[in-house]
């Protein structure tokens, strides 16, 4: 096909990847760049509703070929003034390369001479126009600027010859005070969140911009939107792209700011800013917190608050027409709000904005790290495997903690010296290293767990003795479906939901917990039996749901239940007045196998008295896994006495298989006893690190009885022989 070098095509613009993001580049497919005769590299200029800019074409990813569409991102079409979905024309121009290039910044800097080499080769083949804004990033961060003058041309590119100029005042043009006032997010600055992308454009976008096919199908727009979520997930930041990439007239409310303690004067100010949106239409009103302006009115007290929430139900749907103006609410709390507000004609959507898959935490990371200098060895994908249950505001508090990681790094090595100007050469070092991101997930734990995280000490399989058989039964419960879920999913069958721990006191049940919580990589939720019971009534079952809640929110997730015994006892053999540990039972059953699904959420629990357990808990589907943690037998010890003297000084003379004969009815937790009361043994006769003799083991055996008689062991093994008949299948299918 011969180039045509007039000739204009027009597009329809969609979302840059995150990769592309910042590089004034645009992808169109090989077609159509043949048919506006470019190669790749070459400069187009996008004509969009308010003005045209210049960017490099590159060809389209195999995917978006023969679909008519034009890549290019929040920068460029906040340029020209198109969204996502619009139709933009795209033709060849020619671009001079630059002899002379001044900017200026928006603010006042400081900067050393190597800075502007470091915005030559930032910029170099990027075109640029007079008057436009530009972005250069500075270790994760961005600085801006506004191009002041291009020789020889208004459009130019710059090369290595070109001579740059930075100004160290301030621009002061009022077309940039006004951009300010715009928040600067995009749709690529929303990492996933794909499917609440959709539904916003369809809700806000098409109403606002093409009105007349709403008329045309004789059906009112929606009127509001209302966000909800766990805290940290990008409830605020989709309100605020949406507001950037349609360029309507945006308002922001944060509820608690309109209260005020005159009569009427919170009614006033919400209807102000109503007026305010209607004359600015087409317009959007966002309400961040909107539970604390619109509590239910049956349970507030204050004859404020109910005043508060007639007038908004009155202003969102009232006798007045409300215009082109789009109200957005933002909750973590949906339930606290007041039932009319959420009822079509006011709130017509309800979005959920969850927390974050292990593919949107990717996405997440991509972003925030998009103008970060990475070392080869940083893993986005290993990092979003490792942080279960983290939020966007969790991901992004990560990014930065990485980045500070480096920078102490950086410090401690000497490398630079901080009262002087930092060469380009030496900055050109500072990379983040995925040690830095390691390091930075010690500090930033979940948001969503934060209040019940524990931190579980790291336990290995390795650092307990014995119970192999036990160790595996764990592994094949929960490390496999957490980490090879497909597997089960061919095969037909479903993970265990729930294991049970039993055996004789400090035979190790929750040191397996323990190592079950480190091993699996899962977020650890530990439950303390008693700590969950309450004098106020229904609080103990409201403390069962909130852990259930939150492990579903974090899954994959272990939730584990010391002491079980203490919560769940059978019901109807109790005679507290209050029956509380009834209805705990009851709460328990409903959460393992209820009708709300646990996925990826293992429950285990420990007890040594499963005699006493309620019997609905232990059929399959509930505790699938009955698992008895047995004393040690003969090999268990040696094992256990390795594991307890492995940092310990040992004289020539110490036998450990001697000592595991003689510990015949000895826990781990005795055999643990053991050893340290051999040390102190060693430490009387003299105060200093020194060999510990077979002698002194054979003292400590004297001071530790056995916790064990024949009899105990008999009875838990019937205990355990009579569980396995009575249910608790080793899988379920």
């Amino acid at each position: 096909m011969p180039r045509n070098n007039n000739r204009e095509i027009r597009l329809r613009v969609a979302e840059a990847r995150q990769r592309d993001v910042g590089r004034k580049i645009v992808r169109i497919s090989r077609t159509d760049m043949a048919r506006i005769g470019v190669v790749t590299g070459d400069f187009v200029e996008i004509i969009g509703p308010r003005g045209s800019i210049i960017a490099q074409v590159w060809p389209a990813y195999p995917e978006d070929e023969g679909k008519d569409i034009i890549r290019m991102d929040g920068y460029l079409r906040r340029a020209i003034g198109a969204s996502v979905g619009d139709i933009v024309s795209v033709k060849k121009t020619s671009v001079e390369p630059a002899t002379k290039v001044v900017l200026a910044p928006t603010e006042p800097i400081r900067f050393g001479p190597d800075f502007v080499e470091y915005v030559r080769q930032f910029l170099i083949r990027k075109p640029l126009s007079r008057g436009e804004e530009i972005e250069i990033p500075i270790f994760g961060m961005s600085l801006k600027f506004v191009v002041i003058a291009t020789q020889p041309g208004y459009r130019v590119y710059v090369t290595d010859e070109t001579e740059i100029q930075i100004r160290s005042e301030p621009v002061k043009e009022e077309v940039i005070e006004r951009a300010r006032m715009i928040p600067k997010v995009t749709w690529e600055d929303i990492g996933d969140l794909e499917e609440a992308k959709q539904k916003i454009r369809e809700i806000v976008e098409l109403p606002l911009k093409h009105p007349e096919l709403f008329k045309h199908l004789g059906i009112e727009p929606p009127k509001g939107i209302l966000l909800y979520g766990p805290p940290g997930t990008g409830k605020t930041l989709l309100a605020k792209a949406l507001a950037n990439e349609i360029g309507a007239y945006f308002t922001a409310i944060n509820g608690p700011e309109i209260m005020s303690k005159f009569y009427g004067e919170s009614e006033q100010r919400l209807r102000e800013i109503f007026e305010e949106a209607e004359r600015n239409a087409p317009a959007i009103i966002f309400i961040d917190e909107i539970d604390s302006i619109a509590p239910k009115r049956e349970e507030v007290t204050g004859e404020v608050e109910k005043r508060v929430v007639a007038q908004l139900l009155a202003l969102m749907d009232g006798l007045k027409e409300r215009g082109k103006v789009i109200v957005i609410g933002a909750t973590n709390r949906p339930d606290a709000l007041d039932p009319a507000l959420r009822r079509p004609g006011r709130f017509d959507r309800e979005i959920e904005i969850p927390p974050p898959d292990k593919r949107a935490r990717r996405e997440i990371l991509a972003v925030h790290t998009r103008n970060m200098p990475l070392e080869e060895d940083v893993d986005l994908d290993k990092i979003a495997e490792m942080t279960h249950g983290y939020t966007g505001a969790d991901l992004a508090a990560l990014v930065k903690e990485a980045a500070m990681a480096a920078l102490r790094r950086f410090i401690k090595e000497g490398k630079i010296d901080l009262t002087q100007p930092i060469p380009a050469e030496k900055l050109r070092d500072l990379k983040v290293k995925m040690s830095d991101f390691l390091e930075a997930m010690k500090y930033v734990q979940p948001t969503l767990i934060r209040e019940i995280y524990v931190e579980v000490p790291e336990v290995r399989w390795s650092d307990i003795g014995g119970l192999e058989d036990v160790k595996q039964q764990l592994r094949e419960a929960v490390e496999w479906p957490m980490k090879h879920p497909e597997v089960f999913e061919q095969m037909g069958i479903e993970p265990p939901k729930g294991i049970l721990l039993f055996g004789p006191p400090g035979t190790g049940k929750t040191l397996l917990a323990k190592a079950v919580a480190t091993e699996s990589g899962a977020n650890f939720i530990a439950v303390r039996g008693p700590e969950i019971l309450s004098k106020w009534v229904g609080e103990s079952e409201k403390a069962i749901r909130q852990i259930f809640r939150r492990a579903r929110q974090v899954a994959p997730a272990v939730v584990f239940f010391d002491e079980i015994d203490s919560i769940a006892p059978a019901r109807g053999y109790r005679h507290d007045t209050s029956g509380v540990t009834d209805r705990i039972v009851n709460q328990l059953l409903t959460e393992l196998d209820g009708i709300e699904p646990l996925r990826k959420v293992v429950v285990i629990a420990a007890t040594n008295r499963p005699d006493i357990l309620d019997p609905a808990l232990l059929r399959p589907g509930r505790f699938d896994r009955l698992i008895y943690v047995p004393p040690p037998d003969f090999k268990a010890r040696i094992e256990i006495f390795k594991v307890h003297t492995k940092k310990m000084p040992l004289a020539p003379d110490v036998d450990l298989e001697e000592l595991a004969r003689r510990t015949e009815g000895y826990t781990g937790a005795d055999i643990a006893a053991v050893c340290r009361e051999a040390a102190i043994l060693a430490l009387r006769e003299e105060f200093k690190v020194r060999p510990v003799e077979m002698k002194h083991f054979l003292e400590a055996l004297k001071h530790v009885p056995p916790s064990l008689t024949r009899t105990d062991m008999e009875r838990y093994e019937r205990m355990a022989k009579e569980l396995k008949r009575m249910g608790g299948l080793p899988y379920r299918v």
